[in-house]
């Protein structure tokens, strides 16, 4: 677990390139996240792609192995490709050692009869495409829901509208939580703000964003960010892992997705796939563990929000028309 004792942050290299001459500018306080999640913390960790009950129970085993914390568990080929009794499964494995799982919501462009999303423009993306599609992810949410689950991934900002709706609504409840995909994340405050309003409670922002990208959406917007320390190759694999504690103090509060790079896609997941699937999400959990040694190493690990914590704080949000 990380050690919680207040010591003094420093950056990778500092005392030996200041030695050498190379010191770096000190850094400036305005740049700082004046945000934290609700109950306090900067940040919060998620392993995400795992893809059913069988890939879940590697990932918590090789967490307690190495001491790695999860605040979230999170899958990427959506509700209707598990069973009820995998999702059942799932929900009593996590809800057992309090940790939030999230589904991701129903049928996305990339995968349905749509041409345009295999053209060079990629037009379309992941987004539902037509009132089946919604439907559909509508549908998923309602029926994940039902079998406890309390965390839902959307990839298209007409079906994060429709379900922060239904949960203003009663049809889903009042607790659930709206994670927006990386698929989709927003590049600019703007657009970040946007995605909050229309009902997102985290916001996966994409890992090519600048640490200055960082600090100008929290100008704007107190909403919990997700981002993938090491991006899969699809999302353009980036590996930050010595950014970690500026990510953290430009970005709070702050999802850190442990992710992982010069893997194949497993989306949607089959038994196929499965040796693949179980030896990623074990090094997807050693990926984390290296993360939080270089936070150890460099004094800035003191700020993890607690465990079992989950929820977002108060949000802004659109008006819902009568």
């Amino acid at each position: 677990m990380t050690d919680a004792s207040p010591r003094a942050a420093r950056r990778p290299g500092e005392q030996a390139l200041a030695a050498l001459g190379l010191g770096a500018p000190a850094l400036s306080p305005a740049d700082a996240s004046p945000h934290s999640f609700p109950g306090g913390g900067k940040w919060r960790t998620e392993i995400p792609s795992c893809e059913g009950p069988e890939a879940l129970a590697v990932v918590l085993k090789e967490s307690s192995r190495l001491d790695v914390p999860i605040h979230r568990i999170s899958q990427g080929s959506g509700v209707w490709m598990l069973t009820d009794a995998e999702i059942t499964e799932m929900v009593d494995a996590t809800a057992e050692r309090d940790i939030e799982l999230c589904l991701f919501t129903g049928p996305r462009g990339t995968w349905d009869i749509g041409g345009s999303t295999r053209t060079d423009s990629r037009g379309g993306g992941t987004r539902a495409r037509g009132h089946d599609a919604v439907a559909g992810c509508l549908e998923d949410a309602v029926r994940a829901t039902e079998l406890g689950v309390k965390c839902l991934l959307v990839a298209d900002e007409g079906v994060l509208w429709t379900l922060h709706r239904a949960r203003v609504a009663g049809i889903i409840p009042a607790d659930t939580t709206l994670k927006v995909s990386a698929l989709i994340g927003p590049v600019n405050p703007a657009a970040y703000a946007v995605y909050e309003q229309l009902g997102g409670d985290s916001i996966n922002v994409p890992s090519d964003l600048t640490l200055d990208h960082l600090t100008e959406i929290r100008r704007v917007s107190a909403a919990p960010m997700d981002m993938y320390i090491e991006a899969p190759d699809d999302l353009g694999g980036y590996v930050r892992m010595y950014e970690v504690a500026e990510l953290i103090r430009r970005g709070a509060p702050l999802y850190l997705k442990f992710g992982l790079s010069k893997a194949p896609g497993i989306y949607p997941y089959g038994h196929h796939m499965r040796e693949l699937t179980l030896s990623t999400a074990r090094e997807r959990v050693r990926r984390g563990r290296l993360a939080l040694d270089l936070l150890a190493r460099h004094g800035a690990d003191g700020d993890m929000a607690p465990l079992g914590s989950r929820l977002p704080g108060t949000l802004q949000r659109f008006d819902i028309p009568s």
